[in-house]
């Protein structure tokens, strides 16, 4: 009876450690593997702009805040201890911020 939970155990998938894993899955990919695909996939794509996963990570905070997110939702999703982190992240488009309403912009209207 050990001898089948040796094998059952040692039949078991491991579990996952890394959402991306490197060559060597006990180890996360390096921040220069990841920079050297995103790079011959923008050169393959023939995008021209300057893109990087800090620039993904800068367009994912500020999509999100476009979109209404609360800035504490945000620090979580971006892993931040402070929230002065994640708002040198978010960095908000002029025509979101022109399109956006003050309640104060109302009150004449209530009165």
């Amino acid at each position: 009876l050990n001898t089948l939970r040796v094998y059952w155990k040692a039949s078991q998938p491991k579990p996952v450690l890394y959402l991306f894993p490197g060559r060597d899955p006990t180890k996360p990919l390096t921040s220069e593997t990841v920079q050297r695909v995103m790079k011959r996939i923008i050169k393959k794509a023939g995008i021209t702009k300057t893109a990087t996963p800090h620039v993904l990570r800068h367009s994912f905070a500020t999509h999100l805040l476009e979109d209404g997110y609360d800035v504490r939702k945000i620090q979580f999703l971006l892993g931040h201890k402070s929230l002065q982190s994640t708002c040198t992240y978010t960095h908000v488009a002029r025509d979101f911020l022109q399109k956006t309403t003050s309640p104060l912009d109302t009150l004449d209207k209530e009165v």
